[in-house]
C-alpha cells in the first residue's frame, strides 16, 4: 500500500476550490457524461476510478480495486490520500460533502494538488453523485474512518466517523439511477476492458476487478507499461522486430511517452491518451506524432539512399503500413473538443510532439540499423502498392465515366438527393437483392446486392483489394473514397444498412464487410452511419393471426401467447430471399417497424484484435478463439 504524504503534495480542505454552485445535473445529464445509453452508464464508473487515478499521478496511490455487486452498484477502492474531510475554511461544510454535491467542487483546479488529471474537469464525482439512486462514500484518513452517505445527489446524514481506520484511502459505492438513466446494468467486458488499458497507461498501480455475479475476479498490474500494451496489441500478428520501440521525453510541461511496432500486416492502429483517456478522434498530439515518423523515416531513408529525393518521398500512408502505436501524453491544461473528449485542441502541444519523435526516433533508428532498414523496405513496398493502387484507382474512375454516371451498375439508387434521408441497403445475393429492390421505397432507399463474398482486406494491400469488383462498386457507391483520400462531404447516404441472411455465410459477408469500413472507411463507423439490419427467423401463425420473431426467445413468447404450437403454423426463414418483397419491407426495411443495430466502436484496441484474429493470416490465435467462445454460440446453421 502506497504511504500517506510520500512524494505527494499536501491535499487537505484548502486544496478544494468551488467555481460555481449545484446545477442542473439530472435534468440534462448528457450535457455531463456524453449520453444516458449504457455508454454514459459506463462513464460513471470511468469517472469515479478516474479520481482514483488521479491519486496514482501524484504519487500517493498503488492499489484500486473495482467491484460491480449484485444488487446493480458499484464500488471503487483505492488507497490514495482519501478526500479531505475537515470543514471548508470558506464554506463551513465538510470538505467531502462539498466535493461531493457542488459542482465545480474539487482539487483538479489547483495545480499544486494534482499536476494533470482526468475526469470531467473537476465536476465527475459529483456527476456520478447526482445520477444515482444512493451514494456510500466512506474515507480514511488521519486514523479515523469517514462515512457520509447521499440519495440523489444529497446527504442523508451528516459526516460521521464510524471507527478507527489504518492507511489512507477513499471507498465510493454507487448505484446509478434507472429514473435518469436508460439502463443501469453494467457490462462486465466493458470495465474490463477500460481497467485492464488503465493498468497499461500506468505502470506503478495493480487494478483488481471482481464482480459478484458472474462471479470472477481478476488482477491487472503491467509493468511494462504501454510497451507491454503493444505487445499486447500485436498478439495476433508476426511483429517485424522487437521489443516495441519506446521511449518517454518531456517538452516544457507535457510529457510525452510512445511505444511503436510494426507487423508485416498493411493496417495502421494507434492508440491516443490525454491525461489516460482515449481520445478516438486524435488531435494534435496524434497529428504531431505522425508529421515526425514521416520526416523521421524520409530523412533516414535519404542519408542510407533507400529513396532518391524529394521525388521518391515515403508518403504519411506509407511509413503507417503495419504499424502499432500507443501514444500517451499528460498536459498541464488540456483543450479537449467536446465534454466526451474525443480530441485535443492544444496547439503547442504537436510542435512538441513532434520535436520529441524526431529526436528519440532518430536516435533509436542510428543505434538499430537493422530495424531502420525493416522499416524503410515495408515503407517502399507500401510505396510501390500506393503507386499501383493510384493507377488501379484512375482506371476504375475513367471506366465509370465512359460506362456512364460512374455508378455502379448492380447499384439500384433512390431519387432523392438528399444525404441525410438516403440509406444503401448492401443486401447478400442477387435473390435477396432483387425482392429488396422491389420492396424498397424508391423515393430515399437505394440496394446493392453482392454476389458472393467480398475480398478479405485484412490480408490484402490497396491495390489487390481495388482490383476486387465487389469492393469497387460499394467505394464507388458510397461515394467518401478510402484511405486517406476520404471525404465526407462526398457521402451519398447517411444510412449504411447492411443486410445478410442469418446463418453462417451471412454472418462471414457481415464481418468481411465491417473489416473493410474498419479499416479503410473508419469514419463510416466513429460518425455513426453504419447499421445492421435485423432479419425475423420465424412467422408464426395460427388462423388469421400472425407475428413475426426475430429470435428462439421470442418465437416462445409468441407461441405462449398463442397458446402453445397445436394449430400453429411456424415458418423458419434462412434466407432473405425466401420472403415475399412486402414481407421483407414490412419487417426488415420499413422505417418504424423495422430494427436495426447501429456498428459502434467502444473499444478500438479490442475491435483491432477482434478483426486480426477472424481476419488475420495467423492460424493459431483464430482456432484458439473459437474454442474458447464456441461454448457462447447460440445459432449454428449446420
Amino acid at each position: 500500500m502506497a504511504q500517506q504524504g510520500v512524494s505527494a503534495p499536501v491535499y487537505d480542505a484548502s486544496s478544494i476550490q468551488v467555481l460555481e454552485g449545484l446545477s442542473a445535473v439530472r435534468r440534462r445529464p448528457g450535457m455531463y457524461i456524453g449520453s444516458t445509453d449504457a455508454r454514459g452508464l459506463h462513464q460513471l464508473v470511468t469517472e469515479v476510478v478516474d479520481n482514483s487515478i488521479d491519486e496514482v499521478l501524484a504519487g500517493a496511490c498503488d492499489r484500486i480495486e473495482v467491484t460491480l455487486h449484485s444488487d446493480g452498484s458499484c464500488t471503487v477502492a483505492d488507497n490514495g490520500r482519501g478526500i479531505p474531510v475537515e470543514e471548508h475554511p470558506k464554506y463551513h461544510r465538510p470538505t467531502l460533502e462539498i466535493v461531493m454535491t457542488v459542482l465545480h467542487a474539487g482539487s483538479k483546479f489547483d495545480r499544486n494538488t494534482y499536476k494533470v488529471s482526468g475526469g470531467l474537469h473537476g465536476v465527475g464525482v459529483h456527476v456520478v453523485n447526482a445520477l444515482s439512486e444512493w451514494t456510500e462514500v466512506t474515507v480514511r484518513r488521519d486514523g479515523h474512518a469517514y462515512f457520509q452517505r447521499y440519495e440523489r445527489g444529497a446527504p442523508v446524514a451528516p459526516l460521521k466517523v464510524i471507527g478507527p481506520a489504518e492507511g489512507t484511502g477513499t471507498t465510493t459505492r454507487f448505484k446509478p439511477d434507472g429514473t435518469v438513466l436508460e439502463t443501469v446494468t453494467f457490462d462486465h467486458d466493458t470495465v474490463e476492458r477500460r481497467l485492464k488499458e488503465l493498468s497499461f497507461l500506468n505502470p506503478g498501480v495493480a487494478i483488481r476487478f471482481a464482480d459478484e455475479r458472474t462471479p470472477s475476479e481478476v488482477t491487472f498490474h503491467h509493468a511494462g507499461g504501454i510497451s507491454e500494451f503493444v505487445e499486447d496489441l500485436n498478439t495476433s500478428t508476426n511483429p517485424l522486430f522487437r521489443p516495441p520501440i519506446y521511449f518517454h521525453a518531456k517538452r516544457d510541461t507535457t510529457d510525452i511517452e510512445l511505444a511503436l511496432q510494426y507487423n508485416d500486416g498493411y493496417n495502421e492502429t494507434t492508440l491516443a491518451f490525454v491525461n489516460n483517456i482515449h481520445t478516438p478522434d486524435g488531435g494534435t498530439h496524434v497529428v504531431g506524432f505522425r508529421a515526425a515518423l514521416t520526416r523521421t523515416l524520409n530523412d533516414y531513408a535519404r542519408k542510407r539512399g533507400l529513396v532518391k529525393g524529394d521525388k521518391e518521398s515515403l508518403t504519411g500512408e506509407d511509413v503507417r503500413e503495419g504499424l502499432t502505436a500507443v501514444l500517451s501524453v499528460k498536459v498541464l491544461e488540456p483543450q479537449f473538443e467536446g465534454q466526451t473528449k474525443a480530441r485535443l485542441g492544444n496547439s503547442e502541444v504537436k510542435g512538441q510532439v513532434e520535436s520529441a519523435v524526431n529526436e528519440k526516433l532518430a536516435e533509436y533508428l542510428e543505434e538499430h540499423p537493422a530495424v531502420g532498414q525493416s522499416l524503410i523496405v515495408k515503407a517502399v513496398q507500401a510505396a510501390q502498392a500506393r503507386e499501383a493502387a493510384r493507377k488501379a484507382r484512375e482506371l476504375t474512375r475513367r471506366k465509370g465515366l465512359l460506362e456512364g454516371g460512374g455508378l455502379p451498375g448492380k447499384l439500384a439508387d433512390c431519387h432523392s438527393r438528399n444525404p441525410a434521408e438516403c440509406e444503401l441497403f448492401i443486401v447478400e445475393g442477387d435473390s435477396a437483392g432483387g425482392t429488396a429492390k422491389q420492396g424498397r421505397d424508391r423515393e430515399f432507399q437505394a440496394v446493392l446486392p453482392l454476389r458472393g463474398k467480398i475480398l478479405n482486406v485484412e490480408k490484402a494491400r490497396l491495390d489487390k483489394m481495388l482490383q476486387n469488383e465487389h469492393i469497387r462498386s460499394l467505394i464507388t457507391a458510397i461515394g467518401i473514397g478510402i484511405g486517406e483520400e476520404i471525404d465526407m462531404a462526398r457521402l451519398r447516404y447517411h444510412k449504411i444498412i447492411l443486410m445478410t441472411d442469418a446463418d453462417v455465410d451471412g454472418s462471414h459477408i457481415r464481418t468481411l464487410l465491417l473489416t473493410l469500413f474498419y479499416r479503410k472507411m473508419p469514419q463510416l463507423i466513429t460518425e455513426g452511419h453504419v447499421f445492421i439490419a435485423q432479419a425475423p427467423l420465424y412467422r408464426v401463425q395460427k388462423g388469421g393471426k400472425f407475428q413475426w420473431a426475430y429470435s428462439d426467445d421470442e418465437r416462445d413468447r409468441v407461441l405462449a401467447e398463442f397458446g402453445g404450437p397445436k394449430g400453429v403454423t411456424l415458418q423458419r426463414y434462412k434466407g432473405l430471399g425466401e420472403m415475399n418483397a412486402e414481407q421483407l419491407a414490412e419487417t426488415t426495411m420499413r422505417p418504424g417497424a423495422r430494427t436495426l443495430l447501429r456498428v459502434t466502436v467502444e473499444d478500438a484496441g479490442q475491435a483491432n484484435m477482434l478483426f486480426q484474429i477472424l481476419m488475420g493470416e495467423e492460424v493459431e490465435p483464430r482456432r484458439e478463439y473459437i474454442q474458447e467462445h464456441a461454448v457462447e454460440v447460440t445459432n449454428l446453421d449446420i
